[in-house]
């Protein structure tokens, strides 16, 4: 994603919030003029005989105003075991390009009460994979309490293959205070003429410093007679970019 040039200034470093290593997300944003990177260098997943590397996984998120975040989106498999031999060997797919609102500010914003965002999705088509244009809305509200945080997801889709489709999903927090804290999340998708998916994780988000969070966990799930199980590892890296002067506040 271009951010032009003056936006690439590095200047300072800030906290890191990872959401990195779930599938949904959390009702907050990059503070404006800060850019934050989600990556996974590697990682391994197994949906029935298929077998695929993950290298990578990015996920930029950028401030680009008050309450409101641009956030880029995309997974590149490499397929190291197949039953399928005709399928190409790689493809970027899950990608998307999204708008993300913070409709409440609540307590991810040092605030009191939940905090509500909305995030509207293009989901764009894959490289060497599904073609086509799909869109979706989601809605996230999170809570936070002394030793535990809760972040609920629900998504209405028109896929990629222009079917309508549904998800929710929570994800639970142990301790953010906790320099290591667990998390788990458990998510349920069902899309037309196909088997509803249910999905656990489990595992670990260390804060190394201020500005950097590492993070662990493995996935497992079913849809229909299909099993799922994936190796998740990354980190979030979260910095100040510099703003084109013409968006700066006077």
């Amino acid at each position: 994603m271009r951010l032009g040039r003056a936006a690439l200034l590095l200047v300072v470093a800030f906290p890191a919030r990872a959401y990195r290593p779930f599938d949904s997300t959390d009702a907050a944003v990059a503070d404006r003029g800060k850019m934050e990177i989600e990556l996974g260098p590697v990682g391994f997943l197994g949906e029935g005989p298929d077998r695929f590397v993950v290298a990578p996984s990015v996920i930029l998120n950028w401030g680009a105003a008050e309450r409101c975040e641009l956030v880029l989106e995309g997974r590149h498999f490499v397929r190291v075991g197949s039953t399928s031999p005709s399928e190409p060997r790689s493809r970027i797919d899950d990608n998307a390009l999204s708008l993300k609102y913070v409709v409440r500010e609540g307590i991810l914003q040092e605030k009191t009460g939940p905090s509500v965002a909305t995030e509207a999705s293009v989901l764009l088509p894959a490289i060497n994979g599904e073609g086509g244009v799909g869109a979706q809305l989601t809605v996230i509200a999170s809570q936070r309490w002394d030793a535990l945080t809760v972040h609920l997801n629900g998504a209405a889709s028109w896929t990629r293959a222009h079917t309508p489709s549904a998800f929710g999903g929570v994800i639970v927090e142990i301790h953010d205070a906790w320099r290591l804290r667990p998390v788990t999340e458990v998510f349920i998708e069902g899309e037309r003429d196909l088997p509803v998916t249910v999905s656990w994780l489990g595992g670990a988000i260390y804060r190394w410093t201020e500005a950097l969070a590492l993070d662990a966990a493995v996935r497992v799930a079913t849809s229909g007679g299909t099993r799922t199980a994936e190796v998740r590892a990354g980190l979030t890296w979260e910095f100040a970019v510099g703003l084109p002067t013409r968006w700066r506040k006077p």
